[in-house]
């Protein structure tokens, strides 16, 4: 049985330094959640463990750690619905011609690169219970992903959405996010099916029909959400509670055919109807419990699992190094480079370059899943998570002395964005759906 006192004082202390890092981030003009991410690195082994480990192990004892994890895993689920809602497949069709080449080069050249990396690092930083090719390939997604919620709130707060630069930049997260999430999935089966008694081709069977099932059926059957909302301007606590479960029954789907909770509920979000007003009215309903109460705990989860002290040496910290330098170069270098021969101009192709770099929480959601199925070990976990804190961390400032506001303010709602868009969706979103 749980501890509930003990549960209940973890998540007071949790929310109360995840919000007084966030408001200090804040000040600094960074996105709350990178300070919310921070914080949870605080509250692990790295600090909090390393300066007062007798009041870390009172606070967070291993015994209590499985349902903190719990609480926290409902929250990404239902995160990952937000990202999926927050994401329309029609709209990408209509970018430009600089959206479909950047966003292929910046999946295509992180992915080399830290396959080339994997080279280097498995017989260092792995062993025979993990074949390379699956390291490789974890390697290459876990540093080809974009974190689209930090991208679109950075945009949101520079006043940049309606911007080509934003324009562009909106989609190809969105893209990367979609590539990266199938790439994880295919590692998580074939993993999952070396280690299982179902045939890889049985699983993949399933898992191809279930898709077409939410496709071309569930998909269909959510219209009556939107057509309730138009009708009476809201949706009743039934309907919502229904389409949690929708979402959470997805997610058992995924999991149940061998892949991850997460993926379920992304997919129930990408499906979702995507008019503007209904997808604010949805984000609206869940954005406050998850972003506020549920998210942080998932950020004070993956602090406790991360320790920089694993990190002893130089030879620990120069991989370190090597991969936050290797997952820059990928994707910032890719990016800009790509822009660049698409036609923008330096600073803009570089700024786009800047932003496609952050990895904030998408990035450790997918470390999470790699330590969980055992892809990468602790110390590699640790370095990653400071990669993806690094990359996140950098994108606010970079882009200030990339591209001021007196460089982009002169071509404010020159495009604007087309009603129905996922760029209207966000930019007309009271709280951006992202802390």
């Amino acid at each position: 049985m749980p501890n509930l006192f003990n549960l209940v004082l973890q998540i007071t202390v949790i929310l109360a330094v995840c919000r007084v890092m966030g408001s200090l981030f804040r000040r600094f003009h960074q996105p709350r959640v990178v300070g919310e991410m921070f914080a949870g690195i605080l509250l692990g082994p790295s600090l909090l463990g390393w300066i007062a480990p007798q009041f870390s192990a009172y606070l967070f004892p291993p015994a209590s750690l499985g349902f903190l994890n719990a609480l926290s895993q409902v929250g990404v689920v239902i995160f990952m619905f937000l990202v999926g809602l927050g994401i329309d497949p029609k709209e990408l069709k209509h970018q430009s011609h600089s959206a479909v080449l950047v966003s292929h080069v910046s999946i295509t050249a992180p992915f080399v690169l830290a396959s080339l990396l994997a080279l280097y690092l498995y017989p260092r930083l792995s062993d025979d219970s993990v074949s390379f090719t699956n390291f490789a390939l974890f390697m290459g997604a876990a540093m080809s992903v974009t974190a689209f919620p930090v991208l679109a709130r950075i945009l949101i707060e520079r006043d940049l959405m309606k911007s080509s630069l934003g324009t562009v930049a909106i989609a190809c997260a969105a893209v990367d996010d979609v590539t990266g999430w199938c790439i994880l999935a295919y590692i998580v089966v074939l993993i999952r099916a070396a280690h299982g008694t179902t045939s890889i081709w049985v699983t993949l069977g399933g898992i191809l029909v279930f898709a077409l099932i939410m496709i071309y059926g569930v998909r269909f059957l959510l219209r009556d959400f939107e057509r309730t909302f138009h009708k009476y301007g809201e949706i009743s606590e039934n309907r919502m509670a229904f389409l949690i479960l929708m979402a959470l029954a997805s997610a058992l789907c995924t999991e149940r055919l061998g892949i991850h909770l997460l993926f379920g509920s992304f997919l129930m979000g990408a499906i979702m109807p995507k008019e503007p007003k209904f997808v604010r009215y949805v984000l609206d309903r869940f954005e406050t419990v998850t972003i506020t109460l549920l998210l942080p705990l998932f950020f004070a989860f993956t602090g406790l699992r991360t320790n920089v002290g694993l990190l002893k040496g130089p030879a620990m910290w120069f991989y370190c190094a090597l991969i936050i330098l290797v997952a820059a170069a990928g994707k910032l270098g890719g990016s800009m480079a790509a822009a660049r021969l698409s036609g923008m101009a330096w600073r803009e192709a570089a700024g786009l370059g800047t932003l496609m770099n952050t990895r904030g929480l998408m990035g450790l959601v997918i470390l999470d899943i790699g330590l969980d199925i055992k892809i990468i070990s602790p110390a590699l976990f640790s370095m990653m998570v400071v990669m993806a804190l690094v990359t996140t961390f950098m994108a606010t400032p970079l882009l200030d002395w990339i591209c001021p506001d007196r460089i982009l303010r002169p071509e404010f709602g020159k495009i604007p964005a087309k009603e129905g868009s996922l760029e209207s969706t966000i930019i007309e979103s009271p709280r951006g759906w992202v802390a």
